[in-house]
């Protein structure tokens, strides 16, 4: 089915892991960040969270990363295809087990070195917490010399990546990043090998530089060593853990920094010259790298299930969208929990099909399956793989969502009226380029009235020229006009009580299977009646 995809270069097929991956129209600017240009952030979540489960799903990804803070990057679905296809070739690359495993050892690495400068901050003693600053420094450039060696090894294939690797490689190579390290290793080597005798009598101290003393500590081990018969209790002194210099040990490291001028004060002079040591775009990589990381995270037990995710190609132009094995994401990682298994459904609209209205009996998949339209569109957009074999999804600048809410017994208006107003609210704010997603709406009133109101809906949003999916009990709605498509969740013939949770396409039916319930659990008319006489 041909389309126009959102570089308007033609059809895109789904990336794969290590495939071969061009940009046909590269846009300056997007190597400036591993997430593509200057990703925005937003703190405020999204409306449509709740609603899709998408906030279910971002709090289960970023779980254990708080201190990336990366909520706000998933909170701002990219405006533009090229991010997209960016993140995609990012995500390709860290499919890569190898590359996968560098970048979290870098991670790691960076993440002990922040560990090491907040100890740093919290110390009282000068010399001390300059050691801990050095140990920082060494840890750092270890990280960034580690992964550009490991990069420059790898076959990496997309941009974000590549200009990270060119970028680490002329960083580390700079002469700023050798001294640096140069120094650094200068500087704790020296420390190292400062040497001092104590000299204790009473509660007196001195400390002086060693003369001819010799180390008896080899000889002792040796003497005793052909005295030991296995396992021993040891009588060895357990010293407090607490990291932090007592005041006799700080006073006794002053008076060695006396005896040793210059490497102390190179220390402290190291220190104040290089207060800040890390690049701002190696602090960023390392921050929104976790985005990849965690999303690959979050997918990789339901990919071990056999799940399949793809990379969906964006639309702009078209709204010719579709889905093969699709499924609610949220709800997927829930039943991967209980060992149940996932129901994927597929959709496509063509031509002028624009709505997908959704009809069948209560508790048959239909608002799953609205989620995941939902959910498939919105994690596009962030360019993260998504659920499915494969997929065309389309590029909106919003993605709203109507879902029945209970009554507010505080407010001044209805059910209904509240209903009305919300849906007001999101004609009045949609686009041609928007995604709208309701869900059983009307419930609260007549059937003749919410087929009236249901149209007039209906036929504003085919005005606009939008994308939506419209889950209802009216199924008159399903054939409205040619821009309707009658999806309907479906029963097993046999067991009609049974729910497949499969969603077709196919025209209503007008069956809603409440008679084959009640029968399964003898709550039929007749049934009912014999039991209440006896």
């Amino acid at each position: 089915m041909p389309t126009e995809s959102a570089d308007g270069a033609g059809p895109m097929s789904a990336l794969q892991p290590n495939a071969q991956r061009v940009a046909l129209h590269p846009e300056p600017g997007l190597t400036e960040s591993i997430l593509g240009g200057s990703p925005e952030e937003v703190d405020a979540e999204p409306a449509c969270f709740v609603d899709l489960n998408l906030d279910q799903i971002v709090a289960a990804v970023t779980a254990g990363r708080s201190e990336y803070n990366l909520i706000p990057f998933f909170h701002a679905p990219a405006r533009r295809a090229g991010v997209v296809r960016y993140r995609h070739e990012v995500f390709g690359d860290l499919e890569d087990e190898a590359v996968k495993q560098a970048v979290r050892q870098f991670a790691r690495r960076m993440r002990e070195m922040r560990e090491t400068l907040a100890t740093a901050a919290k110390l009282h003693y000068r010399y001390q917490k300059e050691r801990v600053i050095l140990d920082a420094v060494t840890a750092h450039c270890d990280a960034v010399t580690a992964l550009g060696g490991d990069l420059s090894h790898a076959r990496l294939q997309s941009r974000g990546l590549i200009a990270f690797r060119d970028f680490l490689a002329q960083h580390a190579n700079s002469s700023h990043f050798q001294a640096l390290r140069r120094e650094a290793i200068r500087i704790k080597d020296e420390l190292s090998n400062v040497r001092y005798c104590l000299h204790i009598k009473g509660g007196r101290i001195r400390v002086r530089k060693p003369e001819m003393e010799i180390d008896y500590s080899a000889e002792v081990e040796k003497t005793f060593d052909k005295f030991k018969r296995g396992a021993a209790k040891s009588y060895l002194a357990k010293f407090s853990d607490f990291f932090e210099m007592n005041h006799v040990e700080a006073a006794v490291l002053g008076m060695v920094a006396q005896l040793y001028p210059e490497i102390f004060q190179a220390l402290h002079a190291f220190c104040e010259a290089n207060a800040t040591f890390v690049d701002p775009k190696i602090s960023a990589f390392d921050r929104q790298v976790q985005f990849y990381l965690a999303y690959l995270e979050y997918i990789a037990p339901l990919r071990r299930d056999g799940l399949d995710f793809c990379y969906p190609e964006m639309l702009c132009g078209g709204k010719n969208v579709s889905s093969a094995g699709g499924f609610d994401l949220a709800l997927a990682q829930k039943l991967h929990a209980e060992n149940a298994v996932v129901v994927a459904n597929d959709f496509h609209l063509k031509g002028p099909e624009r709505i997908i209205v959704v009809t069948g009996p209560n508790q048959g998949g239909k608002t799953t399956f609205a989620r995941a339209f939902g959910q498939l569109h919105y994690l596009a957009s962030l360019g993260c793989p998504v659920p499915g074999n494969s997929a065309r999804l389309f590029l909106f600048d919003r993605l709203f969502s109507h879902f029945e809410k209970e009554e507010d017994t505080r407010s001044l208006h209805g059910k209904l009226e509240d209903d009305l107003l919300r849906i007001h609210a999101i004609l009045g704010q949609a686009t041609s380029q928007s995604v709208v997603i309701m869900n059983e709406i009307f419930t609260s009133t007549t059937l003749h009235d919410a087929l009236f109101l249901g149209q007039k809906v209906m036929e504003e949003l085919t005005g606009l020229d939008l994308l939506a999916v419209c889950v209802t009990f009216v199924d008159e709605l399903s054939k409205l006009n040619e821009t309707t498509v009658s999806m309907v969740s479906t029963v097993d013939p046999k067991v009609p009580a049974r729910r497949t949770f499969k969603v077709v396409r196919r025209p209503a039916d007008g069956l809603s299977h409440a008679m084959a319930i009640a029968n399964q659990h003898r709550l039929a008319y007749e049934e009912l009646r014999e039991r209440l006489a006896s």
